[in-house]
């Protein structure tokens, strides 16, 4: 245990715990939520808002003892909640096992990811939390319980995407697949014609794909294309092959993402766009992301677009990605093909905030879903009325937590 003071990732939340724990066992996680003291649980300090805050106890997992236990038939693995897909990863590779995707950073802790729908790109590619087959969370009361896909229904769907709301989640079952090899391509200046022309074409080109864009002309910066295949020869869409190795945000150093050569490697070392042996200490940006159903992709860059002259002097970047559809009852993709706009910002919360309300309002019509660990000023009304199973969630969340152990001011403010 200890006074220290923490931060998030991007160092713009300070959180008010009075204490730090660093459980070694799942009993002495239980002794602490069974105490009655609010408590949090703290992942990897990657999430931009006060969803983790607390002023009672928060939690670091990461000092659990590892598991990582693959299923007799090779296609699930257990593993603790305090494990980072950087580690998991280069462990089922060993095994010859591969997840279904990953998110742009290696470096972000799976319970906190899953907890968040976190994803990466793919037209059929689900957010993180759809490899979920159970999950196993200390509830309100200090009791362990296990939800399973295939016998707790509604719950499970319920679960998975919590929000931190339910209990500290201490271990997850996720589906695994033999491991594959991917190829990654970047492709300098897409035209803005291409995207009118096909954009469905282009998101589908690839086995993941981003868009990169400052919204500064009509034109997408960057286009990263992983795929199985390799690609022919010259231009893509009347974008140009990279002449050298690219950083998502333009005039950053490349050494720290991922092999862009169109070599065969695993997927392991192409599907995030940073390299995992690259560890980043702190982030100087906040970031946001809205989530679109993806027939209304053309109408969401249409939207941004036009008032690009708002967003672009507060951005570093922007990304274009797509997400399949799910039933867990909070994911942003839940029943609807996504298309996802995540926008880096520049470090400064004052003056990114007004512009964050402004591009809300823009996307609005499109019933765009923020995404839970961002930046964003979207009411919790707006958010009730996105998602048809809020009402049971917030009945979910008094069934596993009656005494309100996990609540703080940002979730009491989305559910009551």
């Amino acid at each position: 245990m200890s006074d220290e003071k923490v931060t998030n990732w991007a160092g713009n939340i300070v959180f008010g715990a009075h204490r730090l724990h660093r459980p070694t066992s799942v009993e002495q996680i239980q002794e602490l939520v069974a105490a009655g003291r609010p408590v949090k649980v703290l992942g990897s300090g990657h999430s931009f808002n006060r969803m983790a805050d607390t002023t009672g106890d928060l939690i670091s997992l990461a000092d659990l003892p590892r598991i990582f236990e693959v299923g007799p038939y090779h296609n699930s693995v257990r593993i603790d909640g305090g494990m980072r897909y950087g580690e998991l990863a280069s462990r089922l590779d060993a095994e010859g096992l591969a997840l279904h995707n990953m998110a742009s950073l290696p470096h972000i802790s799976v319970a906190g990811a899953i907890a968040t729908a976190t994803h990466g790109s793919g037209e059929h590619n689900g957010n993180l939390a759809t490899a979920v087959s159970a999950i196993e969370l200390i509830r309100g009361d200090g009791k362990l319980v296990t939800l399973r896909r295939d016998l707790d229904g509604d719950a499970f769907l319920g679960a998975v995407v919590g929000l931190g709301a339910l209990g500290v989640v201490v271990s997850l079952t996720l589906d695994v697949a033999p491991a594959f090899e991917l190829r990654q391509y970047v492709y300098d200046d897409l035209p803005r014609a291409e995207l009118e022309r096909d954009l469905p074409g282009i998101l589908g080109d690839g086995y993941s794909v981003s868009l990169f864009t400052n919204w500064t002309g009509p034109d997408v910066n960057m286009a990263w294309l992983k795929r199985r295949d390799p690609m022919p020869a010259g231009d893509w869409h009347g974008a140009r092959r990279a002449d050298a190795a690219r950083h998502p945000v333009p005039g950053m150093p490349a050494q720290n993402s991922t092999d862009q050569s169109g070599d065969p490697g695993p997927w392991h070392t192409r599907l995030p766009h940073f390299r995992m042996e690259f560890t980043p200490s702190s982030g100087e940006e906040l970031q946001s992301e809205y989530h679109v159903p993806r027939d209304r992709a053309l109408d969401a860059i249409d939207a941004v677009d036009a008032i690009g002259d708002v967003v672009s002097p507060v951005l570093q970047i922007c990304e274009l990605r797509t997400i399949g559809a799910d039933d867990l009852w909070l994911s942003p993709n839940y029943q609807r093909e996504t298309f996802a706009l995540h926008f880096t910002w520049i470090a400064d919360t004052d003056i990114v905030l007004p512009v964050v309300a402004r591009l809300e309002q823009a996307l609005a019509p499109l019933d765009a879903r923020p995404h839970w660990g961002k930046v964003f000023t979207t009411s919790p009304d707006t958010i009730h009325a996105q998602y048809d199973r809020f009402t049971d969630f917030v009945s979910l969340t008094r069934e596993f937590d009656p005494n309100r152990i996990f609540r703080n001011p940002w979730l009491d403010a989305l559910l009551d």
